[in-house]
């Protein structure tokens, strides 16, 4: 009975963190149709078995409530910062959290206090209990240990077997765990937090999709070109992912002077549909690489992380296959996001990290578009060879602190807190940097004899927080994932460019999902290939977005939930996008003859191993 009583203050403790809200949490253990007394147990049952392992009773508490408070506490900032909760997945990146941790305590330094004397307290208090504990409390015997043993470790390895969502189990139904795989935010709010999280787990894992084969391959329609043409004279490609970049004037009630993005304005060809919202900026590079979709991966999932381990065909593969220099340029470290390696996967010859680029003049806190972009430019006028450059910029990423330029060039009016006006103002100020950059790229390459095509887009909207909800821009700190077309096309769009030397801007793309980049690039480019402009020219045709929750056709009305479908109920056209997707990634490759030509006889999966441990041979 007290195993029961602290497991379910334990419980209570852990969703009233994770919710921040104590009307939402006693709604939780109200609802008969929620698992909050099922959650009770299972905290009951890991107790009683690290009892038994640690040979004292209740000294199984020390470790599990610190590790459940602290994720519970992780879980909640993650959603008042980014709008999504804690996946297991999210601990492949803590790294690049440690990283960034110096500019979060920068913009709330007694916060950052705060943080760091209640780890250090946290941390004494528990040594102190554990050593309190072991010496008041007697050693189970032999036979308690047993007994708590065969009874915790059955039932506990039954409760893993029936996580995996994926199939369907009576007694996880019983218990009222309803997956909601497709909706995390409803998925965490109804299952709890503790049970929410350990749906989560599998994610890393890919299944095949229902109806998948080589037959089912072999009748996707073979696109137009078979092989891929390039103009006599081959096009430069500059791609640009500028970070967090966005129009501060969406924002309502404020004014901005002078315009801080004048010149993608002026050569705007429509917008970027972003499937993150401040932030995992890696998977909206995926899709703009690769032309592949997020929406087809488990929620939460981070491809650059758990699935590129071998070859994956990118713009980089194409290109070099046709003797282009491939070049990725951040100025950032290589392990970040894990680009290293896969930028190497993707087919880049090169990737110029601050490992191995020259020191770039900061503006803030990071290096500045100005330099970037300037090295840009020196890198490109002493490439001889056609050349593909993708690049991701730094100096805007978040958080915008207050005063972080000392030497603004612009004025913000607008009816909110000071701290909301000086905010936009570091945000307007690097939007501008940013804006200027891509200014001196055009004015650079239209000198250019060669052919140029240059893409400049925005990978998703800045976590502005406070700002939106004080403007008015959004009832909450973050975008909705799920929302009418016009609440999710604000809340979701970043602008694009895509200009030529030749041709000049682009107009009237629309609003389209990252994995249509290649589409638009290669076509600007004169450059047509099976799948870059073959196939995602012809998907192109039907829909304009394909978001995990939403597809967004280019006429008719948008299409929510539609991954709850079957796949003998979807469009063709998304169940093909699909099935290609993952014959590429962890299938067979079996279409990589017709739609990715440049990769045959050139790198072949070992398929004897799991997915995720993909191992490369290159054929004689």
């Amino acid at each position: 009975m007290v195993t029961l009583t602290v497991s379910a203050v334990l419980v209570f403790a852990v969703e009233l963190i994770a919710r921040g809200s104590f009307a939402d949490t006693i709604n939780f253990f109200h609802q008969p149709f929620k698992p909050s007394w099922t959650t009770v147990a299972l905290f009951a049952l890991l107790l009683v078995g690290l009892d038994a392992l640690l040979g004292r009773p209740h000294h199984g508490l020390l470790i599990v409530a610190p590790v459940t408070l602290v994720l519970a506490f992780v879980g909640h900032q993650k959603s008042l910062y980014l709008g999504d909760p804690l996946y297991p997945t999210d601990f492949l990146y803590i790294r690049q959290i440690l990283e960034l941790m110096p500019l979060l305590v920068r913009e709330r330094p007694l916060a950052g206090l705060g943080i760091a004397v209640g780890l250090v307290a946290g941390i004494a208090l528990l040594i102190y209990a554990w050593r309190h504990w072991r010496r008041r409390v007697p050693v189970m015997t032999f036979w308690a240990r047993i007994s708590r043993l065969a009874i915790a470790i059955p039932a506990l390895a039954f409760f893993v077997s029936i996580m995996d969502y994926a199939t369907f189990s009576w007694t996880r139904d019983r218990l009222q765990i309803i997956p909601m795989m497709w909706d995390q935010k409803e998925n965490y709010a109804s299952n709890g937090f503790a049970i929410a999280f350990a749906l989560n787990v599998p994610m890393a894992k890919v299944k095949a999709p229902q109806g998948y084969s080589d037959k089912a391959i072999d009748a996707i329609a073979r696109p137009e070109p078979a092989v891929a043409a390039l103009p006599e004279e081959k096009p430069d490609v500059i791609i640009v992912m500028s970070e967090s970049f966005w129009d501060p004037m969406r924002l309502p009630g404020v004014s901005i002077t002078p315009d801080p993005i004048p010149s993608v304005r002026a050569a705007q060809s429509g917008h970027v549909f972003s499937p993150e919202f401040g932030g995992m900026t890696a998977n909206v590079e995926f899709e703009a690489l690769t032309g592949f979709s997020n929406a087809f991966l488990p929620a939460g999932s981070i491809p650059y992380q758990q699935y590129v381990r071998a070859p994956v065909p990118s713009l980089a593969t194409f290109f070099r296959s046709e003797g282009y220099e491939t070049r990725a340029i951040h100025p950032f470290a290589d392990w970040f996001w894990n680009r290293g390696p896969v930028y190497k996967a993707f087919g880049f010859d090169t990737f110029m990290s601050e490992q191995n680029l020259p020191a770039l003049e900061k503006r803030g806190p990071l290096a500045s578009d100005a330099a970037l972009t300037e090295e840009i430019i020196r890198q490109a006028d002493a490439t001889e060879h056609p050349f593909f450059f993708f690049a991701v910029s730094l100096q805007s990423h978040g958080p915008y602190e207050p005063n972080r330029y000392s030497d603004a060039t612009h004025q913000v009016e607008a009816d909110t807190s000071s701290w909301a006006r000086q905010s936009i103002l570091t945000y307007a100020e690097g939007a501008s940097d940013a804006d200027r950059g891509l200014q001196r790229l055009i004015d650079w390459a239209a000198k250019r004899e060669r052919p140029t095509v240059i893409a400049f887009f925005g990978d998703h909207l800045p976590p502005l927080g406070p700002v939106y909800v004080e403007t008015g821009f959004m009832n909450e700190p973050v975008a909705k994932r799920k929302a009418p077309i016009d609440e999710m096309l604000v809340q979701h769009e970043t602008p694009l460019v895509v200009w030529s030397n030749r041709t000049g801007a682009v107009r009237d793309i629309g609003s389209i999902s990252p994995a249509f980049l290649p589409l638009h690039v290669l076509e600007t480019a004169g450059i047509s290939h099976p799948y870059y402009t073959g196939f995602l020219g012809d998907l192109h045709e039907r829909y304009r977005v394909v978001d995990r929750n939403m597809l967004m056709p280019k006429a008719g009305e948008p299409v929510f939930d539609w991954s709850r479908q079957k796949d003998q109920d979807l469009d063709p056209a998304i169940r093909d996008f699909r099935w290609l997707q993952y014959d590429m990634m962890f299938g067979k490759r079996h279409g990589a003859k017709p739609f990715f030509p440049e990769t045959i006889d050139k790198v072949v999966a070992n398929r004897t191993r799991s997915p995720l441990f993909l191992t490369v041979e290159a054929l004689g």
